[in-house]
């Protein structure tokens, strides 16, 4: 395996705590993201996912403990220095958060449109939503709305929507929740080619263990609001640890 010292760390939470209340959902979480990695984070409901990527994009603050991404501390950073460094990080939501009142071709525009400066030499909009179709399989949805796709199709245009900026870190959140399993296992194919083709570092939140065993380089359990185990899908899947085996019982 390829020493993870000589790799460089493109995004690091260290030591992260947030309460609400009485309620302590993360107690000194830590995760470090290499360059070209896919990292998976398994965690049950209510373990403290969804609020550790809220953290993570800065919608919310943690009480203590450090997010660095690409070099930036994003605890420290003002408003318009986070929004620019957000250019630089795709995200799939989990219900694909597509705008119900435009096309496909408006839903892909909207990100170029906002951020005409990170594209060089801007001249238009339809080689780049074109390509990113491409990318996704679905050239001819370019003129439909929302409601016209499937569930699929709606979360592969969700993803050609989080590339079209062409971003080197993307975050997943449950990218398979709510699809049949053909359907899934295309998008973890999606997932795959696409990390490949553009060398994206990855960052995948899911409860899905068929999705964990295909993508990831790495994972890491998510229990009790600590990084509580982390390694290849193999060998915490051969673990005896009762918490981790937990996970992955058929």
């Amino acid at each position: 395996m390829e020493n993870k010292e000589n790799r460089k760390i493109v995004l690091e939470l260290k030591n992260i705590t947030k309460s609400f209340g009485d309620n302590q959902v993360l107690k000194g979480f830590n995760l470090k993201l290499f360059e070209g990695e896919s990292l998976v984070i398994m965690g049950k409901s209510g373990s403290g996912k969804s609020v550790m990527v809220k953290c993570l994009v800065g919608l919310i603050q943690p009480d203590s403990g450090t997010i660095t991404i690409k070099g930036e501390d994003i605890i420290t950073l003002g408003h318009k220095e986070l929004d620019i460094l957000r250019t630089e990080i795709g995200f799939l939501f989990q219900g694909s958060a597509l705008y119900d009142s435009m096309t496909v071709r408006e839903n892909l525009e909207f990100p170029l449109r906002r951020n005409k400066d990170k594209i060089e030499n801007f001249t238009g909009t339809e080689v780049l939503v074109k390509e990113a179709l491409d990318d996704v399989g679905l050239s001819k949805t370019i003129d439909l709305m929302p409601a016209e796709l499937s569930g699929g199709m709606q979360r592969r245009i969700a993803l050609a929507r989080a590339l079209i900026l062409k971003p080197k870190i993307m975050m997943y959140d449950e990218p398979t929740t709510g699809l049949d399993p053909i359907t899934a296992k295309e998008i973890i194919e999606l997932l795959r080619s696409i990390q490949v083709k553009y060398k994206t570092s990855s960052l995948i939140i899911t409860h899905d263990v068929d999705c964990a065993r295909v993508i990831s380089n790495r994972i890491i359990l998510l229990v009790d609001g600590i990084n509580y185990a982390e390694g290849t899908f193999q060998e915490l899947s051969n673990s005896e640890d009762p918490q981790v085996k937990a996970f992955f019982k058929n």
